[in-house]
Order: C-alpha cells, then structure tokens, then sequence
C-alpha cells in the first residue's frame, strides 16, 4: 500500500507568510506605506483572545501594522457600528476584523456589513461574496482560500475533479464552493439534508470536510486517492481522560484510503491566519491603486 501524501499545512503557512512579508518590506521601503489591520474585540471570550492575540503576533512578524480595539460585552449595536465606521477611515487600517462570535444582543449580519467591502479581510460583506459567486475580484474568506492553496499544493490542475464539500455554512462551505467552482471543478455540497451523504462523498476526487462533527467521515466515505482537507477542529476526551483536538476527518482509518491528507493540527489552521495576512497586504495594495502582488 502507498503512503499517503500528509500535506504539511504549516510549511505551506510559512512560504506564503514568507512572500507576503518579502512584499510588505518592499512595500514598506519604496512607498513608505506599513499595510495594517485593524482588529476588534467585543467582550472577554478566552478563544477570541487568543485569537487576537495571535493575529497581532502574525502582523508583527510578516511587517504589517496591527490595531487591537476591545470593547465590553455590554456595548451596544449602534455604538459598535459607529467604531467600525471610524476604521473605515482610518488611514493606518487597510483591514478590518470583527473577531466573532458577538454578544448575543448584537447583529453579526449588521457589524460586518458596516465594514467597507474594500477593508473587509474575512471577506463576509455581501459586496464582497456577490464578487465570489459572480467571479470578480475582491476579498476571499480566510479558510476557503487556505483550504484551495493547499490542495494546489498537491495538484497543478484542479480542472474537470469531482469535489465534493461537506457542510454548507457562509463562513466556510459556500464560498468553498464557489472557489472550487472557479477552479473549474464539478462540485457538489453535502450538507444534513441530503440523502447518503457518505455514497455522495465517495464519488469525491477532491473532498472537503467542514461539517463541524468530530470524526464523522469514515475510511468508507472516501475514495481511494482523493484529496482529504478537514478544516474540522472540535475537542474531544479520550478514555484515559485526556484531552486532544481532532477533525471531521476519522484522520488514522481515512489516511489507508486517501491520496492525501490534511492533519488535525496542522493542517488548515495555520493557513487561515496566514490567508488574513494575504487579504490585509491585498487590500492595501488595492486602496492604492497597485497591482495584486503575486502571492
């Protein structure tokens, strides 16, 4: 039996964290223009801290400005529109990041349609997903495009593929979706509605998995030599008691079936940041008027 190809997502991470900090420095020293991302906190959840946190600490080491503005859970609606306004004419902010999830009195749908289209690095505004589904350029959410770099890690050409996507959400399925369709692939999405989802994704020369169920794609849901991305990351605990992170992807029985494989850690986590410091240096290219960098 062949081994299969573990995509290694954090390599990947690191070259694309590497070019967009070669064109920041360039950016940085013949315009005299630092890209920045502007950041907003609501409230003390730990996860989104982290987050944050994390997010500042990529900045700094790709060269990119990094602006945190946290906020009390009990802000209002209206207050936090008006701050996302003022980052939207904020010469030092070329990106704009609302850390979700918000308090529960808080429209999400409303914040991030505050945010300009042309700053909106996780690319949710409406603008930004019409752009997506209608092939124009704008901004693409984080994940997805991790999730496309890295299957173009292993495959030059991603055209004619029969892609299957496992879950249909707006931060991740949909626009997986549409890029895969962009790609030139036949895509199908799979979602808690359809009919032998595991026969469907059998059929998959490229699956997704982004269902958000820890485990739940067997070894007999894929097709020997596809292409495995399991963007699922859920906590679980071992009958010893101890602790461990795993994803949608049963990982040990699915990699004696697949061609590839992304891991849980380590494979689509790190290219989301990653892809956040790609759309902040992209959208400050394109507030300029300059050309996309080849990223």
């Amino acid at each position: 039996m062949v081994e299969p190809k573990v995509i290694d997502g954090k390599g990947v991470a690191a070259e694309l964290r590497n070019r967009v900090a070669d064109v920041a420095g360039r950016l940085r020293d013949d315009m005299k223009v630092t890209a920045g991302l502007g950041a907003i906190l609501v409230g003390n959840d730990p996860a989104s801290q982290v987050y944050v946190r994390g997010k500042g600490r990529a900045c700094a080491a790709a060269g990119l400005g990094s602006f945190e503005f946290r906020f009390g859970a009990d802000i209002s609606e209206e207050t936090l529109v008006a701050e996302v306004e003022k980052l939207n004419t904020d010469e030092r902010v070329d990106g704009v990041l609302v850390q979700l999830p918000l308090p529960g009195h808080i429209d999400a749908r409303r914040i991030i349609s505050a945010i300009d289209p042309a700053k909106d690095v996780d690319g949710f505004h409406p603008v930004n997903v019409g752009r997506l589904w209608s092939g124009l350029t704008g901004l693409v959410p984080c994940t997805p495009q991790g999730c496309l770099i890295l299957l173009r890690s292993v495959h030059d050409d991603l055209s004619g593929a029969e892609a299957v996507v496992l879950g249909r959400s707006n931060l991740v399925g949909k626009p997986m979706a549409a890029l895969l369709l962009a790609a030139d692939c036949t895509v199908t999405v799979v979602h808690s509605k359809s009919r032998d989802a595991a026969a469907i994704c059998r059929q998959a020369d490229v699956l997704v998995a982004a269902a958000g169920r820890p485990q739940m794609v067997k070894a007999g849901w894929i097709k020997r030599g596809a292409t495995v991305i399991d963007v699922g990351i859920s906590p679980i605990t071992l009958p010893d008691g101890r602790r461990r992170v795993v994803g949608d992807i049963d990982f040990d029985r699915a990699r004696t079936v697949a061609g590839a494989i992304t891991p849980v850690p380590g494979g689509v986590g790190p290219m989301t940041i990653a892809c956040l410091l790609r759309n902040t240096l992209l959208a400050a290219c394109r507030r300029r008027g300059l050309p996309d960098p080849i990223l």
